[in-house]
C-alpha cells in the first residue's frame, strides 16, 4: 500500500534569540568575561568570521547570506573565508590563519568530523568562541552547533524515493567523501527508511569526492551492472548533479528517479528538465542566520546556550511545488541579492534538537 509523503518545511524565528538564558541561571562560564565587558562598554562591534565548507558552493552562499543579515541586524561584523575545495587539509590552516587575526568568534562548517578537532580545540585555547554550522565533529567542545537534522533527511529522501518508484525496485546512493558528518548521516537515515520497504532492494553507496563527473562515471558504471536500476539518492549537491547528468546521458530519464539533496540552481533546473525527481532543500539562510545570532547573544552574555544542538528545517521541492512562495523561498542562490529578490527571511520557530 501506497504511503502518503508528508512534504513539510519547518523555519526559524530570526526575532528569537535561542541560546543562553537557562545556563545563565546555572551560572556556566565558558570564557573568561573581562575582554567582552570591556569590548560591551566600548561599544565595539562583535568580530565574527565564516569559515565555508567550500568557497563558491550556492549552499555556503545561502548560509552566508542569513549570517550577513544577523550580523547586521545585531550589530556585528562579519567575515566569510572558504577552501578551494572540502578538504580538511585546505580547511586547517585556513582556520589557523583565522585564529592568529584573534576574532571574537568563528562559524565553520568543518570538513572532517576528526581531523578538525584539534584545528578547532586551538582556536578554543586562544580565547575564540567556536560554533560549528551545517558539519560537525565528533567532540563537543564547540559552543554549539546549528544544523539541519541530516538523518531526519536521509529517512524522507528514502520515502520519497520510494513513493517516485512504486516502492519497488533497485536504488542506489551516490554519497560524496567519508567522514563528513552531514553526509554520513543522511546515507544513514536514507538506509534506515529503507528498511520499510521489503520490496525495494538496497544495492549500497559509492563516494564521488565531492566530483560531479566522478558522480556521472559512478552511475554510468552502475547502470552497466543493473540496468534495471530503479532510483538514485544524490547525499549532496555534486553527487546529484552527476548523477542527474548520467541519466539524462543514458536517455533515461523519467525511467530511473533521482532524489537530490540540495537545492543549487544546476539542480532546480534539473528538476524543471525532469532529470531529478525531487529535491530535499535544508535552510542554509536559517542556519547562518542562526550561528550569528547565537554567536551574539553568547558573546553578550557570556554564557552557554541552553540547547547546544539546534536544528534548522528542509523543504520538499517538486515540479508541482516549485513555484510556491514559500518552497521557492529555500532555493540557493549565487548571490545574496537573489534571496532579497525572493523576500526569503526566516519567520517560523527554532526546532532543537532532541
Amino acid at each position: 500500500m501506497s504511503r502518503d509523503i508528508c512534504w513539510k518545511h519547518r523555519h526559524i524565528d530570526r526575532r528569537r534569540l535561542v541560546g543562553a538564558s537557562a545556563a545563565a541561571g546555572l551560572g556556566i562560564t565558558l570564557f573568561g568575561t573581562a575582554g567582552l565587558r570591556a569590548r560591551a562598554a566600548q561599544d565595539e562591534p562583535y568580530r565574527i568570521v565564516l569559515i565555508q565548507g567550500v568557497t563558491g558552493d550556492e549552499f555556503y552562499v545561502s548560509m552566508a547570506c542569513g549570517a550577513q543579515a544577523a550580523a547586521d541586524e545585531l550589530g556585528a561584523e562579519l567575515e566569510v573565508q572558504g577552501p578551494e575545495r572540502f578538504d580538511a587539509t585546505l580547511q586547517a590552516p585556513l582556520l589557523s590563519a583565522v585564529v592568529q587575526s584573534a576574532p571574537d568568534a568563528i562559524l565553520i562548517a568543518p570538513n572532517d568530523r576528526a581531523a578538525m578537532i584539534a584545528p578547532i580545540q586551538e582556536a578554543i585555547d586562544a580565547g575564540i568562541a567556536v560554533f560549528t554550522v551545517d558539519t560537525f565533529i565528533d567532540s563537543d567542545i564547540a559552543v554549539a552547533n546549528i544544523a539541519s537534522d541530516n538523518v531526519e533527511g536521509g529517512r524522507i529522501a528514502a520515502q520519497a524515493l520510494a513513493e517516485l518508484i512504486g516502492e519497488t525496485g533497485k536504488v542506489f546512493v551516490v554519497n560524496t567523501i567519508p567522514g563528513i558528518s552531514t553526509t554520513d548521516q543522511r546515507a544513514e537515515g536514507f538506509f534506515e527508511g529503507l528498511a520499510d520497504y521489503p520490496d525495494i532492494v538496497d544495492l549500497g553507496q559509492e563516494y564521488s569526492n565531492n566530483d560531479s563527473t566522478q558522480a556521472a562515471s559512478i552511475v554510468n558504471a552502475r547502470l552497466q551492472s543493473d540496468p534495471d536500476l530503479a532510483g538514485i539518492f544524490g547525499t549532496n549537491l555534486f553527487s546529484a548533479q552527476g548523477a542527474a547528468v548520467a541519466i539524462e546521458q543514458a536517455g533515461l530519464q523519467g525511467e530511473v528517479k533521482v532524489v537530490s539533496f540540495d537545492a543549487g540552481p544546476t539542480q532546480v533546473e534539473q528538476l524543471e528538465s525532469g532529470t531529478v525527481d525531487a529535491l530535499i532543500a535544508q535552510h542554509p539562510f536559517d542556519i547562518g542566520y542562526m550561528g550569528v545570532q547565537m554567536a551574539v547573544e553568547f558573546l553578550s552574555t557570556d554564557t552557554a546556550p541552553a540547547e547546544t544542538e539546534v536544528t534548522t528545517g528542509y523543504s520538499i521541492v517538486t515540479e508541482e511545488t516549485i513555484d510556491d512562495p514559500e518552497i521557492a523561498r529555500y532555493l540557493y542562490v549565487a548571490d545574496c541579492s537573489e534571496i532579497a529578490a525572493a523576500g526569503a527571511s526566516p519567520e517560523a520557530e527554532a526546532t532543537p534538537a532532541a
